[in-house]
């Protein structure tokens, strides 16, 4: 099985914005969101996942800020990694996992952890990532727990704060010495 992280560009942006309302569909059952009054998993008015997508088009009109990642399982497309920098990342921190995911038929193989530790790889400095109030999602902090400390050979902070999305379990560490 090989697993492979490539960066996204608008050639290939319609496989992140394929897979993003699948993504919503699984937080919604963490933070209990329903669908708008249209059936879609957002706050706003949309209408179809056409106008769905154009939500979506911040991450390839940023370049160099933002880095939308999507993760490949034997060719095909199995998740999407966003990573942003700069003013799109939290005070603080060089680079920010804003969302990740992996379809189900992919988990629980390693394969997220693989693709992670890839793009980690990519890019050199103090990371950060927020995962839902503890115990809210106990598999996401379970994962990036164990995920984090394999890949800083256990050299990173763990703590709950507040952050620009409310109250979250936030990881950080530096691989810039790695």
């Amino acid at each position: 099985m090989e697993v492979k992280v490539i960066l996204a560009n608008e050639e290939n942006a319609n496989i992140i914005k394929n897979i993003y309302p699948l993504y919503l569909h699984d937080l919604s059952e963490i933070y209990g969101n329903i669908p708008n009054e249209y059936g879609i998993y957002e706050d706003v008015p949309i209408k179809t996942l056409i106008e769905q997508y154009d939500v979506q088009n911040v991450w390839f009109q940023n370049p160099n800020k933002l880095f939308p990642f999507i993760i490949m399982v034997d060719g095909k497309p199995a998740g999407f990694d966003l990573v942003s920098i700069g003013e799109f990342a939290p005070e603080g921190m060089n680079y920010y996992v804003y969302e990740f995911f992996l379809l189900r038929p992919y988990r629980g193989k390693e394969i997220a952890s693989i693709a992670a530790k890839q793009i980690f790889d990519k890019f050199s400095g103090k990371w950060g990532l927020y995962v839902a109030q503890s115990g809210t999602n106990p598999r996401a902090e379970k994962f990036w727990r164990k995920t984090i400390s394999d890949y800083t050979k256990g050299n990173f902070e763990e703590k709950h704060g507040a952050t620009f999305d409310g109250d979250k379990l936030i990881f950080i560490f530096n691989n810039k010495f790695k």
